[in-house]
């Protein structure tokens, strides 16, 4: 089997963003220019508001108990981890309710599913869980939602979305370091290699319904993925170090170069990864990015209601258009592919904004290392070709025929994927991969679902930004003192070598001392007996 290990690396919806622009920004942060939907106007009090009669609508009581703590937080009496809490428990009780009652039959066809998304999310949306539950509503969810749905209240995660798997020791050095311009881990090997690997999301439920099912017995490409512990919504450096270790690991247990294959915050999180761990450029052949924010989005508080007001998890924070972590990842050339790279994405992306205009486009990478990049917007290649360049969501772009076929062509003829060596006329006819059904297309929907499920469960909400690490903030010191440390070694050595030599010296002298007393003691003895 042709073997690239295909690395699914965290999928992860919404890693999309959220902090205020003016938390922290740094200047040197390089801009693309805003197109397309911008971030709503709405205010913190429509947006609550709305929040509260969606949830109404959902689950009178719980809306009627959110009313009372709604009006609580514009006033500025409750802004703390407990309100957002509260919160979130809300929409929770909400979405299990909807789940519960759904009556609305599964749409029959593709072309009737793809429509009814399409009239879902057209128009910017000014708080995701609105549409949320108008998917659950309408039926453009699966059967085992309510299994999903338990499993994350639960934090069961088995099988498939372990986040606790038992994975052999690599045969070579790849920790704590493979080179010494490598950033320095914050986490053991022992966390690192719990692989099989999302945001919102594990990496099996980011691909079951695409990916995963399109390369499982090929002869292309063999899928492994990552269950990022906490489904990609902790500080989104913590989850780059997964994606380096995972990178450089199944490289060298295989002993062979790897792809990566990776949906949304996925994209930040490898990039970040090439960039700081650049061991991983060596193994690398391709990086396939669908729906990437590497930019990161201005439709920050659809996912987090009321951010800044109220705290969000870490990863979303760090995905706002404006934040610490975008600048710091775009500054320096990170605003350039390091390896051969295919972006694809949507216009009519719901999460990620700006994506519309391709060069304007948050998705958008350059080339200055001259490795090979495509940027491949689906309407701007496939539009007026057929089905292939109308609306796909953010997750939609997942089971686009468009996206497969360049994943395909990357994988097979060495990246970037190439529109030039593809049928336009065939694969732009198409609506979905082909190989997928409609089961499928809603299971890889659903996955904004299980994204804004995680946010309302994640425990460990905030204000404010992580603190970029300090590897990021002087980088090429890392080098420098390990080359310091590996001289001093040396000289050590070198000493020690000296040492050893003189205490060999000693013992040749000593040797040379008892040797000569023999000699003289046996002249002696031979004088006295003649």
């Amino acid at each position: 089997m042709s073997f690239y290990s295909k690395f699914f690396a965290a999928a992860g919806l919404l890693q999309s963003v959220f902090a205020s622009p003016t938390i922290n920004y740094v200047p040197a942060h390089k801009s693309a220019p805003l197109h397309a939907r911008q971030a709503s106007n709405t205010s913190n009090a429509d947006s609550l508001n709305n929040l509260v009669t969606i949830i109404t609508d959902a689950d009178p009581s719980a809306g009627l108990n959110l009313s009372s703590l709604v009006t609580d937080v514009l006033a500025g009496t409750a802004n703390d981890s407990d309100a957002a809490n509260q919160i979130f428990s809300a929409i929770l009780t909400a979405i299990e309710d909807t789940v519960a009652a759904q009556v609305t039959s599964t749409p029959t066809d593709i072309p009737a599913a793809t429509s009814a998304l399409s009239s879902i999310f057209e128009a910017t949306p000014t708080i995701l869980y609105e549409q949320v539950f108008d998917l659950i509503k309408d039926g453009l969810v699966t059967n085992n939602l309510a299994n999903e749905v338990n499993t994350l209240v639960t934090a069961s995660f088995s099988g498939m979305n372990s986040e606790t798997n038992v994975n052999p020791a690599p045969n070579c050095t790849i920790y704590p370091q493979k080179n010494c311009t490598d950033a320095p881990y914050t986490l053991t090997e022992e966390q690192l290699r719990q692989l099989v690997p999302g945001s919102g999301n594990t990496g099996y439920s980011t691909f079951a319904g695409n990916y995963i099912p399109l390369l499982q017995g090929s002869t292309i490409a063999d899928p492994v993925w990552l269950n990022i512990p906490g489904q990609l919504l902790m500080d989104a450096q913590i989850n780059a170090e997964y994606v380096a270790y995972a990178i450089n690991y199944i490289s060298c247990i295989t002993n062979r170069n790897v792809s990566v294959i990776s949906w949304s915050q996925g994209g930040l999180n490898t990039q970040w990864a090439l960039k700081y761990w650049p061991s991983t450029r060596q193994v690398t052949s391709n990086f396939i990015a669908q729906s990437p924010d590497f930019h990161g989005t201005v439709l920050a508080r659809i996912l987090c209601p009321v951010f800044p007001m109220l705290p969000c998890p870490p990863a979303i924070i760090q995905q706002e258009y404006f934040s610490n972590f975008v600048a710091t990842i775009r500054d320096d050339g990170g605003d350039s592919a390091y390896v051969p790279t295919t972006t694809i994405f949507s216009s009519t992306d719901e999460i990620v904004e700006p994506q519309s205009s391709v060069t304007g486009a948050s998705a958008y990478l350059l080339d200055a290392r001259n490795v090979g990049v495509t940027n491949n917007q689906v309407q701007d290649v496939c539009g007026g070709r057929g089905p292939a360049g109308t609306f796909y969501t953010h997750e939609g772009v997942l089971y686009n025929p468009l996206g497969y076929a360049l994943t395909i062509d990357a994988l097979t003829n060495g990246g970037p994927g190439q529109t030039s060596r593809i049928d336009l006329t065939t694969v732009c006819a198409q609506i979905i991969s082909p190989g997928l059904d409609l089961i499928d297309v809603l299971t890889t929907e659903e996955t904004v679902v299980i994204a804004l499920l995680s946010i309302a469960l994640y425990p460990a909400k905030q204000i404010n930004e992580p603190a970029i690490m300090a590897y990021a903030l002087d980088g090429a010191n890392l080098c420098i003192h390990d080359l310091k440390l590996y001289f001093n070694n040396l000289d050590l050595c070198i000493n020690q070598f000296e040492h050893c030599i003189g205490d060999l010296e000693l013992y040749i002298d000593n040797l040379n001392v008892y040797n000569q007393c023999h000699v003289d003691s046996f002249r002696n003895d031979f004088n006295s007996v003649n």
